[in-house]
């Protein structure tokens, strides 16, 4: 079993990017309690999901619509292995091991209400399917760009998005995913016009990423009351821990809070470095990355290096921590 102490650790999960096929394949495979989450979300979806998620194709998975409910169904599957196996030694009554803060890159804030009681596993699930719907329409009726800048400080990518913004074409900061790496999101022409001003200015790196969707930009409005019905229609609880929320940065457990932050997120950025540097002045320093790869735990060496950081998220993370099947 793990040393942690849950007073001092903080359970993140992450966001778009992390997905791979055979993603959550191995865990299935080691550890019943995995298996049961899979052939649970097979069951809700009426088809194999996790036949897409381990075998691909890998256009498919990387689809929005189906890689935001493969992270989640990974992260709640990995969390749940966890938590079955390693009881909270505070407590010495058996009961589940309960890290002071969880928070999630973007879609991970959901996993992360899932895995603190917010929302149940079949809620969640239904609520992170259609956000990943919706997000994928609204690329389609207004299609956008985001691109990835590093070397630049957020005050200065503000006035850059500011001034590269013009005529109703908006480019705003999307992601603060840790000092020197941003990523901005809007509409292309605007994106574009910004990537040529942060050359100007010195950026290491001005980059347009592959995709057709502005995340966490204005143009999500399209979709943000289909959104916001979504959030108000799914049975949100109190939260059991300390949720860090991706829009306010903030510590928040009540239903109020967490609905507002879920919505907001959708056209707002995350505030990613905030988050961290949040819990680490509350006492962290300790992160563990709930589900697919490792990009938030590479983020935290920029954020918080004096913390540590690692990865839950197949047999071998699990066997590091003392965790066998």
């Amino acid at each position: 079993m793990t040393n942690l102490d849950p007073q001092t650790t903080a359970f993140v999960f992450p966001g778009q990017g992390s997905q791979s096929v055979g993603m959550g394949r191995e865990l299935a495979e080691s550890f019943p309690a995995a298996r049961q989450i899979f052939d649970k979300a097979d069951a809700l979806f009426g088809f194999s999901f996790s036949k897409l998620m381990w075998e691909g194709p890998a256009e498919e998975l990387n689809d929005t619509a189906n890689t935001q409910p493969a992270l989640f169904i990974h992260s709640l599957a990995a969390y749940r292995v966890f938590a079955e196996r390693n009881p909270d030694p505070s407590t010495g009554s058996g009961q589940a091991f309960m890290p002071a803060f969880v928070a999630g890159h973007s879609l991970g804030e959901l996993s992360a209400l899932a895995a603190a009681g917010v929302l149940t596993f079949d809620d969640g699930l239904a609520l992170v399917r259609r956000r990943g719907e919706l997000m994928k329409r609204a690329g389609e009726i207004a299609p956008g760009g985001m691109a990835a800048i590093l070397g630049l400080d957020i005050p200065t990518l503000d006035r850059l998005c500011a001034e590269a913004s013009a005529g109703g074409e908006i480019v705003q900061v999307a992601n603060d995913n840790c000092p020197g790496q941003v990523v901005i999101s809007g509409a292309k022409a605007a994106v574009e016009r910004a990537i040529e001003l942060a050359k100007a200015a010195g950026a290491r790196r001005a980059m347009p990423l592959a995709v057709s969707i502005a995340a966490h930009s204005p143009l999500m409005t399209t979709v943000q009351a289909e959104f916001d019905a979504a959030v108000a229609a799914a049975n949100f609880r109190v939260s059991e821990v300390a949720v860090v929320g991706n829009v306010s940065a903030a510590a928040m457990i009540s239903v109020e809070d967490l609905r507002a932050d879920v919505r907001a997120q959708l056209t707002s950025r995350v505030r990613w470095t905030e988050s961290v540097r949040l819990m680490a002045s509350q006492g962290v320093n300790t992160f563990v990355e709930v589900g697919a790869g490792s990009v938030l735990t590479g983020l935290l060496k920029r954020i918080a290096p004096e913390a540590s950081g690692f990865t839950l998220g197949t047999p071998a993370d699990f066997e590091a921590i003392g965790i066998r099947p």
